[in-house]
């Protein structure tokens, strides 16, 4: 599994589009956890269209887009209007390109030119060079919509605010890195005093840095960690969940394991993404989610986790599970599975890459309760827990024995047939418990285990039927008198279907000489530790 035990991310899918942050995060407990969003309020958005057209506009031809500037730029107190129809307009990607493309072949010719104060191709002389009629040309388009974010008039930077918010939602990457020269402005409104202002430079931010590695190497000596460790410390949900969109868009990119995780570890965003991520039942669900993706994020890219553990990451996620399955109802509240699922695979990964002290035994009580939960609406949740169950069992006893007194066995069991993967996963969390010998076998074997596995060894899945075998080779070796009932119950038959199968042949016929074994005989296997003894 890409997220499970060893601890690797998913590679996910790069610059797709999702509508809004709630359908993103849906969609980002699978596969696709690179992603972009847009921010958009209909009465603002309306402002830009024409007779109340809705949905994408056409593209503008350049003649137009030049026309839109020259309103643009006329001082007059039309011109947030002006803007506002620009915005609506580059909500078309073709003309987004038109907007940019320009000024990206300009700008690169005109470097080393520093007798004017902007670039040349920024204005154009008309009517024999009178300075009075000078007029925007497409070249100078972002220098225009920079020129209007860094001024003092309030409502003009906020419209192209939102313009330079639409650029960053292209999926060209030409687009992002025709931005290039605004990153350093919007690092600096992240400590203005306008909320909308600073909730749009941050997922224009995070826009920004998905497609273009470029964009994030410019970001990163600009000092975006210190800053986003600064914002993380805002009372504001809405900042605080903006700060964790653009931290996991980078906490993702390919360079994060050797640029951006260890600065983050080195400033104060870790202890605050913890104190969040726990707080979420009671307060800021939205920047919960974020933050226990970027736990996450970290947790399966970096090696050396011994930060996040000296902080109680363990303890902290742990809590916060029990809490969850002490106050969950019986109908979950919208979105609370979001949460979920980010820090069941934070505690899985810390608890496959180090030798944590044994877990709370709540904690196995609280597996079953959110499994119970979630079970028929949010059935991926069902993989999640066992992964974790996985992790607990595997290498301590007490946590295999914990299943056993508190009775959790039968509810396992009910799982062996909830999907394919799950099945695969009851199976794994089975042989780790018969692993550990003769008492744990047989008391796995009290339950009807042997008549629910013989299903399972038709299945088409070759995984699943392959950790079948090895559990009954387990179960076998440490209670031989397993292997009798399994023959009286049409076990033989069930195996020798697979002695033609090349990926299950050599387990199935190791299988078939254990249950041919005489009462009382010992196995290959117990004979040669016998002799080596």
């Amino acid at each position: 599994c890409p997220w499970g035990a060893g601890g690797a991310s998913c590679p996910g899918r790069a610059g797709v589009t999702v509508p809004c942050p709630a359908a993103l995060r849906r969609a980002r407990r699978q596969e696709q956890l690179v992603s972009k969003r847009l921010l958009r309020e209909d009465s603002a958005a309306q402002e830009g269209t024409q007779d109340g057209a809705d949905g994408v506009p056409d593209p503008l031809s350049e003649e137009e887009v030049l026309e839109l500037l020259r309103g643009v730029q006329r001082g007059s107190e039309d011109r947030k209007r002006w803007l506002g129809r620009l915005r609506w307009a580059l909500q078309n990607e073709d003309t987004q390109q038109k907007f940019v493309r320009s000024a990206q072949a300009c700008c690169a010719s005109y470097q080393g030119h520093v007798s004017r104060a902007l670039c040349p191709c920024a204005w154009v002389a008309e009517l024999g060079g009178d300075s009075s009629l000078w007029v925007p040309r497409l070249d100078g388009s972002i220098r225009t919509l920079t020129g209007l974010f860094t001024s003092s008039l309030a409502e003009l930077q906020l419209e192209a605010a939102r313009c330079l918010h639409e650029l960053s939602h292209s999926s060209v990457p030409a687009v992002a890195e025709a931005c290039l020269p605004v990153t350093s402005y919007l690092l600096t409104y992240l400590s203005g005093h306008s909320l909308e202002l600073t909730e749009l430079c941050l997922y224009t931010l995070g826009n920004l840095v998905v497609e273009s590695e470029a964009v994030r190497k410019q970001l990163l000596p600009q000092g975006i960690i210190p800053v986003l460790a600064s914002c993380i410390q805002s009372p504001h949900e809405a900042v605080l969940e903006g700060v964790g969109y653009v931290l996991s868009q980078l906490l993702q990119a390919k360079e994060a394991p050797t640029e951006i995780i260890p600065l983050v570890l080195d400033s104060a965003l870790p202890q605050h993404m913890l104190q969040l991520v726990c707080s979420g039942l009671k307060a800021a669900m939205g920047a919960a989610v974020e933050f226990a993706w970027c736990l996450h994020y970290i947790i399966c890219r970096h090696q050396d986790n011994e930060l996040l553990l000296a902080l109680g990451a363990v303890p902290a996620l742990t809590s916060l599970l029990l809490d969850l399955a002490a106050q969950i109802p019986q109908e979950a509240p919208e979105g609370l599975e979001l949460l979920v699922c980010p820090v069941l695979r934070c505690l899985s990964n810390l608890l496959a890459q180090t030798d944590c002290q044994s877990p709370d035994r709540r904690l196995l009580i609280a597996l079953f309760l959110i499994l119970q939960c979630f079970l028929q609406q949010h059935p991926f949740l069902v993989h999640e827990c066992l992964w974790l169950l996985n992790n607990l069992t595997a290498d301590d006893p007490s946590c295999c024995s914990a299943l056993l007194s508190l009775d959790l066995l039968p509810a396992l069991l009910q799982l062996l047939t909830c999907s394919q993967m799950g099945t695969v996963l009851v199976l794994t969390v089975l042989c780790n418990m018969a692993e550990k010998g003769q008492s744990q076998c047989q008391r796995l074997l009290q339950q009807p285990l042997l008549a629910q596995l013989l299903p399972l060894l038709t299945l088409p899945d070759p995984e699943a039927v392959g950790q079948c075998l090895e559990l009954l080779h387990l179960l076998f070796l440490h209670c031989p008198e397993a292997a009798a009932d399994f023959t009286r119950q049409g076990g033989h038959q069930a195996l020798e279907q697979h002695q033609s199968t090349p990926e299950l042949q050599e387990r199935a016929q190791a299988l078939l000489v254990m249950v041919r074994q005489p009462p009382g005989a010992p196995s290959a296997c117990q004979a040669t530790l016998a002799a080596s003894s």
